[in-house]
């Protein structure tokens, strides 16, 4: 173990500067992922059919968990014009911040590989600048030694964080468009079942 660690961390510092940007571009993205996939998982709009939170519409006494919760929100207007507010209330602090996450973590995909470039850049300009000054002794094959180690640790370090980054990205990016489809059809029935009320309100009191 105490191996590993220590090969991962001359690796780490043989890449230069650049593996300082990488290891925070890494953090932001993995960390916002992890964050992104949890809170998603939070909302429990996978684990209710919907044969039982439609049932939950009309019998509140019976609404249980996230999902129940939000009922209590949505369905607590009197009006169509009501229910349409608290919908869009309800996107505003539920999507919103998803999107937010989400644009942050596509940045941070996008960047990996071009922080890894600089590196790249960084670490060939000390080549050459080792070969251009040095005299072919030891001491300058360590500088050429070391300038290509960092070109090459940033390159394949920006696309080993790019890759499975980019695949997580768009896993959660799904997540997130179901999300988005529950809600959407939600507010369809409520409203549906919010105006069938109405009607049937109207329709008893001109009887």
């Amino acid at each position: 173990m105490m191996n590993l660690f220590q090969q991962t961390a001359e690796i780490w510092l043989s890449g230069g500067w650049a593996m300082v940007a990488l290891t925070l571009n890494a953090l932001i993205l993995f960390g916002l992922g992890f964050h992104i996939h949890l809170v998603l998982n939070e909302k429990g709009f996978r684990a209710v059919p919907e044969k039982t939170w439609r049932h939950w519409i009309n019998h509140p006494e019976e609404r249980r968990g996230p999902i129940g919760h939000l009922l209590d929100f949505v369905t607590g207007g009197s009006t169509l014009k009501q229910t349409s507010i608290f919908f869009e209330e309800l996107r505003s602090t539920e999507i919103v911040p998803f999107e937010r996450d989400l644009r942050l973590m596509k940045i941070c995909v996008s960047s990996a590989p071009l922080l890894g470039l600089l590196g790249t850049v960084t670490g060939m300009l000390a080549t050459f600048g080792a070969l251009a000054s040095g005299s072919g002794g030891d001491k300058t094959m360590g500088m050429i030694a070391a300038g290509i180690s960092e070109a090459l640790v940033t390159t394949e370090t920006g696309l080993i964080i790019a890759l499975p980054g980019l695949f997580f990205q768009y896993q959660l990016t799904r997540g997130h468009e179901r999300y988005k489809a529950f809600l959407a059809h939600l507010e369809t029935v409520c409203t549906q079942k919010q105006y069938k009320r109405i009607k049937k309100e109207q329709a008893d009191r001109a009887a």
